[in-house]
């Protein structure tokens, strides 16, 4: 008799992988562990939230009451209009700043772009509260430009001046990043065309460039109310009798005990953040390609009066980022601001001893490695899980665990960090959960970070995975390897520039966050970020500035010994990328 030939592709597979199931199983078994995990540590806490949200006091089920209330308490509600107000404001100012920002990057022939483009990133790589110190040093009661305020008729920083200011210089990178990306891809063939028709550079911008860029436009204003509306550290230093949903998030169930009312705070909190994520899902499935395969790159041209125009453009931009950054240095060093100003360590001797930061610091150094390396290799596994292992054998299983890590994968980006931490405190401090011993650990905060940020290391291993032929696996599948020999010996090696990526932004990120575990560190596990707000409660504001700038230093330290290893990786394992001729 004949054999019988498999039909489809997918018949092929099967049939190559008749004698490998074993470790076809070891995969989804892997995946289901991913999958449970994502669950316990992202979903039930979330779940947690709901359920003492609908409870009184006593665990009763009371339904909408604890909302209702919440709509009757006129500072409750003031709290809401303030923080979208805010949020308004400061996305009305940053997203045309940063819009220009990235045309000046991307459509002019100025020099010292990378020098302008790393300035930017500066906010990256300190907690958010340093914007607002430094604007108490440059506006505050002493500030040295105070009367500056007063000719402005703005009475203090404290409020919503300082709540602005701050966010701007802390949220104008993300911003950045986006538009950037947005303007980066253009057809040159458009201009082109409206050159030869004798188009105005004022028509081209309002009819090709904005146009073409509305959609990034879109997902930078969304991404920046977001980020403002559930900021922590900035309103929590500067914003003094202010208040907004995230602050009153904290007083609630820092100060008052009262988790439930926190519960609805966190939910109002969320929503914005939902709905960011759902508009965002759907522009960028409306958005079309910019560079199909015939269009041609743009590229610049050199325009004198432009170029000087956009340059003293990114300068001022530039100066002020520093001027935010050099204000926080000058204040760390000063020895009594503002009345003796010679330069000494007794700020920082003062936070890593009195203080006892320097064990906070420890603290922070290992939950940023923790994360780095946990949250790499949990978001690339998953990745890889999810995109190249196989199926099961016509079965429903697989693709539901896979439809599971999927979207929960998804969801840490529309769930601020205060709402996540507040889950945990919920669901970990539970009685008879089994997972209970982790509350008030180090290992705790640690998981508790790799989930905030979980989303963006998780698009990143996608974008890194997708660009892989699948013929790798199949291959393997013919020749009946396990599929982790071919994720160890193949897909590791060729990756590993991104796994560089993931890692770094997990590190930096794990050392400038607040609000991911302001509710979740005890004595013994305090981090250095929460150090700050505390001397800043204390009045020391002076020591909050040194500590500060030890979390700069030690970010931008690890984000150029990052850039090294990416330097010896990319020479190491990235040769046949080269073509030689």
């Amino acid at each position: 008799m004949s054999a019988v030939l498999p039909t489809t592709p997918a018949q092929a597979q099967t049939t190559v992988r008749q004698n490998a199931h074993w470790s076809d199983r070891v995969a989804h078994a892997v995946l289901a562990l991913v999958a449970l995990a994502l669950v316990a540590f992202l979903a039930l806490p979330l779940l947690s939230i709901l359920l003492h949200a609908l409870q009184g006091k006593d665990g009763e089920f009371v339904g909408a009451h604890n909302f209702i209330e919440y709509a009757r308490n006129p500072a409750l509600l003031g709290s809401l209009w303030n923080s979208f107000w805010v949020s308004t404001v400061v996305t009305a100012i940053v997203v045309p700043l940063a819009f220009g920002f990235a045309y000046a990057l991307t459509r002019s022939c100025m020099r010292l772009k990378p020098l302008f483009r790393g300035i930017t990133l500066i906010p990256l790589l300190a907690p958010s509260l340093l914007s607002a110190i430094s604007l108490i040093y440059w506006f505050g009661n002493q500030g040295v430009l105070k009367s500056w305020l007063v000719h402005a008729g703005i009475d203090s920083i404290y409020g919503a001046p300082g709540i602005v200011i701050g966010e701007c210089f802390a949220i104008f990178p993300h911003t950045l990043m986006i538009l950037v990306s947005a303007l980066a891809l253009a057809d040159a063939r458009l201009y082109e065309a409206a050159d030869a028709l004798g188009t105005s550079r004022a028509r081209k911008f309002f009819t090709i460039t904005l146009p073409g860029a509305k959609y990034g436009l879109i997902s930078a204003a969304l991404v920046t109310f977001t980020l403002v509306v559930t900021d922590f550290g900035i309103p929590k230093v500067i914003g003094g009798n202010f208040n907004v949903l995230a602050t009153d998030i904290f007083k609630l169930v820092i100060g008052q005990q009262d988790f439930a009312k926190g519960s609805v705070v966190a939910i109002l909190l969320l929503v914005p953040a939902v709905v960011t994520f759902a508009v965002n899902h759907l522009v960028s499935r409306r958005q079309t390609a910019m560079l199909t395969a015939r269009a041609v790159p743009y590229s610049p041209k050199h325009s004198p009066g432009f170029d000087r125009a956009m340059t003293a453009y990114c300068t001022l931009i530039a100066l002020l980022m520093l001027a935010m950054i050099g204000m926080a240095v000058f204040a760390s060093f000063a020895s009594f601001w503002p009345y003796k100003l010679e330069p000494s360590l007794r700020h920082y001797l003062l936070g890593l001893n009195d203080a006892e930061a320097g064990e906070a610091f420890v603290n922070s150094l290992m939950m940023a490695g923790g994360t780095a390396v946990f949250g790499t290799i949990l978001v690339f596994c998953a990745a890889y899980l999810m995109e190249k292992t196989p199926g099961g054998r016509g079965g429903w299983a697989v693709p539901a665990l896979r439809g599971i890590v999927g979207g929960l994968a998804m969801l840490p980006m529309a769930v601020p960090g205060l709402v996540l931490g507040l889950g945990y405190i919920f669901f970990f401090n539970a009685p008879g959960n089994p997972l209970g011993g982790l509350y008030h650990t180090l290992a705790l905060l640690t998981l508790c970070t790799v989930v905030h940020f979980y989303t963006t290391g998780h698009l990143t291993a996608v974008t890194a995975l997708k660009s892989l032929d699948g013929e790798f696996e199949n291959v393997s599948a013919s020749l009946k390897v396990p599929f982790f020999k071919t994720f160890l010996r193949v897909t590791v090696p060729i990756c590993l520039p991104t796994l560089v990526d993931i890692a770094r932004y997990f590190f930096v990120n794990a050392m400038t966050t607040i609000s991911a575990v302001v509710f979740l560190y005890s004595p013994e596990t305090k981090v250095a970020s929460v150090t700050i707000l505390n001397l800043d409660e204390a009045g020391e504001i002076g020591a909050a500035a040194a500590m500060a700038m030890l979390i700069f230093a030690v970010s931008t330290v690890a984000t150029l010994l990052f850039m090294a290893v990416a330097w010896w990786v990319q020479r190491r394992t990235q040769a046949w990328r080269t073509v030689t001729r």
